[in-house]
């Protein structure tokens, strides 16, 4: 009873927690707002009716903040997500979206399609689906080169780090090349990471994939379960592996590609939420993915408001979550806590 009533209280806080750091991020910015008054202008706009007669509250919630914090909603749960099970199918501690190369596949997507445009940012489609199919090449380049051989897990994250490598490299390429005063900053400042372009119609473009391809990943979470025991045990269950292993890392690619075409290149959340989800509800991925989506919505959007709030002008995401993702993942190592099962 004491179990049940444990895991129940998990559970609620699993849906309490993001709801409590949204609205404290809505609240959060050089214009404060107070608690009483985001409740009143959210339970206002469903209702139809302003509640509050700070219309520039209102517009500072629904036209600056809302877009942004949504964007945040879907970088950390998509990043986190997909972390969670590339380290279960890879049996791998290190496998992430950033470490497999698929961020710097769909960065250099994106960065090619600003290069290309006649004005950056005027359409966030080709942004988009430029990163979506540069961030599959990547995954499928780096799945390719460490298939073969051994099959070893330590080439896979080699393969990773090397086509990861060719792609910033690439991209290097681009910035070379890159008008210095128009695309250059740009592209510069995107590929740091960066949620200050979200807006509602990029949200609205990659939101139907996004949900989809999120609902897929939660649907199949035993048979993620069983994939990460081993081929062997994987086809003793009646699993076609390929075909399903294919599926799941595409559906997971999709997902990184999208969160990177809205956020630019964020490492390092879709390696240190994966290992404190896995530190508090172990392997099982019925738990995992659940608990991963919920914290890497916490934690980014913690990230967000540190780097809206900390200075005057605002520091990139990317920066601010490598300089707190790695020393609590050396803090993981040191602990023994750095493990797939």
């Amino acid at each position: 009873m004491n179990k049940r009533l444990k895991d129940i209280s998990f559970f609620i806080a699993l849906i309490i927690l993001p709801i409590i750091f949204f609205l404290v991020s809505l609240m959060l910015g050089p214009y404060k707002i107070g608690p009483f008054d985001v409740i009143n202008i959210i339970i206002g706009k469903i209702i139809g009716r302003d509640l509050v007669n700070n219309k520039l509250a209102i517009n500072m919630i629904w036209t600056v903040r809302m877009p942004r914090i949504l964007g945040a909603v879907l970088a950390g749960s998509g990043l986190s997500v997909a972390g969670a099970v590339f380290q279960g199918l890879f049996k791998n501690p290190l496998a992430s979206p950033y470490t497999l190369g698929i961020s710097h596949g769909a960065g250099f997507g994106a960065a090619i399609a600003i290069l290309l445009s006649t004005s950056a940012f005027t359409s966030s489609l080709p942004i988009q689906i430029s990163a979506l199919i540069f961030g599959l090449v990547a995954v499928s380049v780096t799945f390719l080169m460490g298939m073969r051989g051994r099959k070893s897990t330590v080439t896979l994250v080699l393969s990773g780090m090397l086509v990861g490598s060719l792609f910033s490299s690439l991209v290097a390429l681009i910035k070379y090349v890159a008008d210095p005063y128009e695309k250059l900053p740009e592209i510069v400042f995107w590929l740091m990471g960066t949620l200050s372009a979200v807006t509602y119609q990029k949200l609205w473009m990659i939101l139907p994939l996004f949900t989809i391809s999120m609902a897929i990943i939660f649907m199949m979470c035993w048979r993620i379960n069983v994939l990460s025991l081993g081929d062997q045990e994987a086809k003793s269950y009646g699993i076609n592996v390929k075909k399903e292993r294919t599926l799941i890392i595409s559906i997971c690619s999709i997902i990184t590609a999208l969160v990177v075409s809205i956020s630019g290149v964020i490492g390092w959340i879709g390696i240190v939420i994966p290992h404190l989800a896995r530190i508090l509800v172990g392997p099982d991925f019925r738990k995992l993915i659940p608990v991963s989506f919920s914290l890497g919505i916490c934690y980014t959007l913690l990230i967000d408001d540190i780097c809206r709030n900390l200075t005057a002008g605002e520091i990139p995401l990317g920066v601010v979550t490598g300089i707190i993702g790695t020393p609590v993942f050396i803090y993981f190592i040191f602990k023994g806590k750095v493990r797939w099962e």
